[in-house]
C-alpha cells in the first residue's frame, strides 16, 4: 500500500491528527456521558480507527521517502523551479532555505535506516536543490553555510 493510498486527502490526515490529539486531552467523563451525538461519534471513531490501521500497514521507508519527496517538491517551488509560467512569482528563498535544511536533516538521519537504494536518489535531489538555491541567491552563502550544508557538508 502506498502512503498516498492510506489517506484520501490531506483533510483525512488532519482529521486523524485532530482526533488523536482530542483523544489524549479530552476529559474521560465527557466520553461516558450520553448525547445525541453518540452514534455519530462512534461512527467517526470507527473511521479513524480504520485510517490508523491503514497507515500502520505502510512501511516506515515509504513514510520517510514520501515526506522527503513532499519537502523536495515544496523546496523546488520556493527555489523557483516550478514548471509554471509564474515560477518566479512563487520563488521565496527564505522559505526554500528552511525546507532544504529540513530535507537535509531528514535524509541524513534516515539514510542508515532506509538504505542506499532509497537514500541515494534523495541525496541526489537534495544536492540539486542546494545547487539551485546557490544559483538563485543574489548573495551567495559561504561554503558550508548554505541550506542544509551543516548536515551534508559544502556543496559545489
Amino acid at each position: 500500500m502506498h502512503a498516498a493510498g492510506a489517506f484520501n486527502a490531506n483533510n483525512d490526515f488532519q482529521s486523524v491528527c485532530d482526533k488523536l490529539t482530542s483523544m489524549s486531552t479530552e476529559d474521560s467523563n465527557s466520553r461516558n456521558s450520553y448525547s445525541e451525538d453518540t452514534a455519530t461519534a462512534t461512527a467517526a471513531d470507527a473511521g479513524v480507527s480504520q485510517q490508523i490501521r491503514d497507515i500502520a500497514e505502510v512501511p516506515a521507508v515509504e513514510v520517510i521517502t514520501t515526506g522527503a519527496v513532499h519537502l523536495m517538491s515544496a523546496a523546488a517551488v520556493k527555489v523557483g523551479l516550478a514548471d509554471d509560467p509564474n515560477a518566479e512569482d512563487l520563488k521565496d528563498l527564505d522559505e526554500a532555505r528552511k525546507l532544504i535544511t529540513a530535507l537535509a536533516g531528514l535524509v541524513t538521519a534516515a539514510a542508515p535506516e532506509i538504505g542506499s537504494q532509497h537514500a541515494g536518489p534523495l541525496r541526489d535531489g537534495l544536492r540539486s536543490l542546494q545547487l539551485a538555491f546557490r544559483e538563485a541567491s543574489l548573495i551567495p552563502d559561504a561554503p558550508g553555510k548554505g541550506p542544509g550544508e551543516k548536515f551534508t557538508g559544502p556543496v559545489n
